[in-house]
């Protein structure tokens, strides 16, 4: 075993601890077991994990005996990966999208992501807390609060700091290395915003490169599964991880040809150098003056690695809303058909037994309300008034958006600031973001919430379907010139 194994794992990357299994320097038993007692230390200090796999060090035995009689799997074998809490496994782990509602409900399979890890040989070492219902529960509920787990809090500043996004607690747990990397989802920002909160590489995949089934869903259009890591070498692993053709998500079928297992040889340290890179002006001007200095540094850091910059590109449904009935509507028909193949003993199999559920349990499930679940019950359109509502979104969403900036200019990217706010444009086409650490605001500003914007912060490259490869190759050269991340100081507010 490694003799300072508790010291040397913090921060430490994937291929390091790879190279350590391979060496005899550690095992994946001691990994599994040194996150375990880093969860048991930490995670009272900011509430992310909600639970742990109690099958997590029989799985890295088995994984480290068959390292050694024959070889690796590849670089996640006997890796400790966190899921968040609406991503199906068929374990003894619970799976609840953070509701009281589901909180001792046992999936029936593994959902497809889960199952590509596995067979990846990562090692599912717990489940961890979200916005319940991925925030589509209320307009009231805070970023970060389920009934099933309570708040999740920032490591970099417990009780003071924004999370962001449903996948907080993946974040969180992440940025506080209670796992190597975990995935998260993401229907509007629920991947990249946490990312950007908590000084890590997020990436939001094009629809369809990961298979959604098996995930407890919003929208068909827009949910996506994506991981959370510390740099982009380990998300970059974990996304060829995840990718694959999936007969029960059709949506997947527009991969063939556009994914990749493997996303490490777009690693390129240099490409900024003939990279160009537009700047949407529109998403900069609600920023504080810190958060809008950290932007400008990252736009003369582009230049000083010889980037072409645009400035300013324009993206004219910058100010159109989207239609919350198309989404409504999605997420009652999906939750409806999830819910409905749960086991007998769950006591909802429906939206509207959901609802049911949580007045009767009010005191337990209903702090914030339920608006956003009745809203979507009493959704009235029908297949033929989504199908119009949806292509009527859509159009302009394709003919004026990322697509026509990006030919407009010639561009590889946009580079957005690392709040929600830049992702809605590509939420609605199903495009691909990833998220890279830009800066460390100390004196930002407190809003109408309560929340704190300073902390760490992050930019946000946005590109076209199924540009992986490029946003890969522009965010690992942005972080190798400026290398940002540094992680929280728990042990000061233990």
């Amino acid at each position: 075993m490694h003799r300072n194994i508790q010291d040397w794992i913090h921060e430490a990357d994937l291929l390091s601890m790879q190279r350590a299994m391979t060496s005899g320097e550690c095992s994946s038993e001691d990994l599994v077991r040194a996150y375990i007692e880093r969860i048991h230390s930490y995670n009272p200090l900011i509430n992310a994990v909600l639970e742990i796999n109690p099958e997590a060090l029989d799985i890295a035995r088995s994984l480290d005996q068959e390292r050694y009689a024959t070889g690796s799997r590849g670089p996640l074998h006997g890796i400790p990966i966190l899921l968040k809490d609406n991503i199906d496994t068929h374990d003894r782990m619970h799976t609840s999208a953070g509701s009281v509602a589901l909180a001792e409900s046992y999936a029936p399979a593994d959902a497809f992501v889960a199952a590509r890890l596995r067979t990846a040989g990562a090692v599912l070492v717990g489940k961890t807390n979200m916005t319940e219902w991925s925030n589509f529960m209320s307009d009231h509920m805070p970023a970060g609060y389920s009934s099933r787990g309570g708040y999740v809090l920032n490591p970099y500043g417990p009780g003071k700091l924004f999370v962001s996004g449903s996948s907080s607690g993946s974040a969180a747990a992440v940025a506080a290395n209670l796992a190597a990397a975990a995935i998260g989802t993401e229907t509007a920002g629920s991947i990249t915003g946490p990312a950007s909160q908590h000084f890590l590489v997020g990436i939001k995949p094009t629809v369809g490169l990961a298979s959604r089934s098996g995930i407890i869903p919003i929208s068909v259009s827009q949910d996506t599964p994506g991981p959370l890591a510390r740099t982009v070498t380990d998300a970059a692993i974990l996304l060829g991880a995840i990718t694959g053709i999936d007969e029960n998500d059709k949506a997947t079928y527009a991969s063939q040809n556009n994914a990749f297992t493997d996303y490490t040889p777009y690693l390129d340290a240099g490409f900024l150098r003939q990279a160009r890179i537009g700047i949407p002006r529109h998403y900069y001007k609600a920023l504080d003056d810190e958060r809008r200095s950290i932007m400008e540094t990252a736009i003369h850091l582009l230049r000083d690695q010889g980037a072409t910059v645009i400035d300013p590109v324009d993206l004219y449904l910058e100010q159109q809303p989207w239609n919350n009935d198309v989404i409504t509507y999605e997420f009652r028909m999906a939750l409806n058909h999830y819910l409905s193949q749960l086991h007998n003993n769950v006591p909802i199999h429906s939206l509207r037994e959901l609802i049911a559920y949580n007045q009767k349990h009010a005191a337990s499930a209903l702090r914030y309300g339920q608006d956003n679940l009745i809203r979507a019950e009493q959704n009235t359109l029908n297949d033929e008034s989504y199908q119009f509502l949806r292509q009527e979104c859509n159009y302009p969403a394709v003919t004026q958006g990322i697509d026509y900036a990006l030919d407009q200019h010639g561009l590889d990217a946009l580079m957005l600031p690392g709040d929600i706010d830049g992702t809605y444009i590509a939420a609605r086409l199903g495009y691909p973001l990833i998220t890279v650490p830009a800066g460390f605001s100390v004196n930002g500003i407190i809003d109408s919430d309560g929340d704190s914007t300073q902390g760490p912060f992050g930019v946000v490259f946005s590109g076209r379907a199924f540009s992986e490869p490029t946003l890969i190759r522009i965010a690992y050269s942005f972080e190798q010139a400026t290398l940002h991340r540094r992680p929280p100081k728990l042990d000061q507010v233990r």
